[in-house]
């Protein structure tokens, strides 16, 4: 009988399978950004990773993306305090986090919005958003603009291209990256880091590697032009299926969700659009 992994050995896990395939292309684990998708994931598994020392999370509904980062803001704000309260009380000895180790809070969790983003949920996102990773069109750029305006905010965000040449897939078509990466590097208020794209849905990784490594070319193609005036340096590729392939062929950040807390029923929450962009 299978033992069932618990969430602990699954991100060490996963944690290892970046490392070696980091390793295959010169690199090192501290080279790629392991975003885990928390999507369907509970609070209380979120708190154990952060226990655990992780702190990129992608969300890819903007009401969900809020509450789970006012959630989590609370909590640490609780655990900032223990500390000093705990040795009032010489009791400091008992905080201890996942590892064994006394628990050092984080400073702040870095929320990435990894799935289609509806124009009237900007405001919301990028509230709560470090990184948007999920820019489809010029028009949802000039939305983000203005709303980061409003907020004398400047937003950083990445491209989304459908390099695989999928209907179902959203993103620029390969084509007209480059005019849409230009133009929306001359937004004050936008950042351009980098691209995004995902590879067609197979049970075989190896089938990804061709749509991965159209990215890669269109990522150092952008970069070479100018775009992003030195911080162009981001390339998303890589889910739970395939973000080893993904990293062999150049990402330097990857989407994990599965592979972190198990199998999960695809059931869409109510009233929100579905989306592709996550497992």
């Amino acid at each position: 009988m299978q033992t069932l992994m618990s969430l602990k050995d699954r991100y060490a896990d996963v944690k290892r399978r970046i490392e070696r395939a980091a390793r295959m292309t010169g690199r090192s684990e501290r080279d790629i950004l392991l975003v885990v998708v928390s999507k369907y994931a509970h609070p209380e598994q979120i708190l154990e990773l952060i226990q655990l020392g992780h702190v990129d999370f992608g969300e890819s509904r903007a009401q969900q993306l809020a509450q789970r980062s006012a959630m989590v803001q609370e909590w640490l704000g609780r655990r900032q305090t223990l500390p000093a309260v705990a040795a009032a009380h010489h009791i400091a000895r008992g905080l201890r986090d996942q590892t064994g180790g006394p628990f050092r809070a984080p400073s702040e969790i870095r929320w990435h919005m990894i799935g289609r983003l509806q124009r009237n949920k900007v405001k919301k996102t990028i509230e709560n958003a470090r990184l948007i990773h999920s820019v489809d069109s010029l028009r949802l750029g000039e939305e983000i603009h203005a709303a980061a305006m409003r907020r004398d905010q400047v937003v950083d965000v990445l491209l989304q291209v459908n390099t695989s040449g999928e209907q179902s897939k959203q993103g620029v078509t390969l084509p007209a990256a480059m005019h849409v990466a230009e133009q929306l590097d001359t937004m004050v208020h936008l950042r351009v880091r980098g691209l995004m794209t995902m590879a067609p849905l197979s049970d075989d990784p190896g089938d990804a590697r061709f749509t991965f490594e159209r990215g890669r070319e269109l990522f150092e193609e952008i970069g070479k032009a100018g775009v992003g005036a030195g911080h162009f340096n981001i390339l998303s590729m890589g889910m739970s299926n395939d973000f080893e392939t993904a990293i062999e062929c150049g990402a330097n950040l990857v989407r994990v969700g599965s592979a972190v807390f198990g199998d999960h029923p695809h059931e869409p929450e109510p009233d929100e659009p579905d989306d592709d962009s996550d497992d």
